[in-house]
């Protein structure tokens, strides 16, 4: 039998965008040089517009429902995301890991496990996207939930989760969110809720994902906290980086 992967699990309360941001990224430092991985699932306090890496600042521009909302910009790439009635998730693996190996197939890796998981919580029309990445002939739509990849989760024809990664030598940075319930900030973004008539809470899916990323994944998944070398490395984040108009506007802090 192959020995399972141990596995750091944070399960935190929502919070605001600059700290989520900051926590991944101290997260990734710390267990960059090790042999364990680390998966973070998390909520927003607010409403909150995250940038994907490469996107410019003046984008946002064409979102007009999302512009009072705070703004961040992610260390991975893709689409922007309005984050709010979602169930967000950070994967941390470092380049010894099994998972690391297997950074292309992640994204479905992920995505088949949630999709199982939600088909025991009443969701059983979900699936992945298997079709080539859609092209627009204007350009990439400005939010995630707007483009299509292979190995999105889609029900029917929105789609409801969605994953982007940063690679790093030592490490890969997988982020994803899965659309709970439609946000006054992108009301043109129906969730779970209003595509299954299914209201399935944060937690719910949590304690029903976790055991399946567990088996799937080859994971043994251990409870761990913030320590405070962590906890102050994410506030000079905070400070230096992703509270920062500069790095938000230019990628620059």
């Amino acid at each position: 039998m192959t020995p399972r992967t141990r596995c750091a699990l944070l399960i935190d309360p929502p919070a605001s965008g600059d700290w989520n941001m900051a926590v991944d990224e101290a997260l990734l430092e710390s267990f960059a040089d090790q042999d364990v991985c680390c998966w973070r699932f998390y909520g927003w306090r607010e409403p909150t517009l995250s940038l994907g890496y490469f996107q410019t600042h003046d984008d946002r521009r064409r979102h007009p429902a999302s512009l009072t909302c705070p703004i961040v910009r992610r260390a991975s790439g893709g689409g922007a995301i309005v984050h709010d009635v979602e169930l967000t998730y950070s994967l941390i693996a470092p380049a010894g890991t099994p998972l690391a190996s297997q950074r292309e197939r992640l994204y479905r890796m992920v995505h088949e496990t949630l999709i199982e998981t939600l088909a025991l919580l009443g969701v059983p029309g979900a699936s992945l996207f298997g079709h080539e990445t859609l092209v627009h002939p204007e350009g990439s739509p400005f939010l995630c939930f707007e483009r299509r990849s292979p190995g999105d989760v889609v029900y029917g024809d929105a789609k409801i989760a969605g994953s982007a990664q940063r690679r790093r030598r030592d490490a890969v940075l997988q982020h994803g969110s899965v659309l709970l319930g439609r946000s006054t900030a992108a009301p043109e973004l129906p969730g779970i809720k209003e595509l299954a008539s299914r209201e399935i809470s944060n937690q719910t899916l949590t304690e029903a994902w976790l055991p399946r990323l567990e088996t799937h994944l080859e994971l043994a998944f251990f409870d761990h906290y913030l320590e405070s070398s962590e906890q102050d490395r994410a506030t000079e984040l905070v400070r230096v980086k992703y509270a920062s108009d500069r790095w938000t506007r230019n990628r620059t802090a």
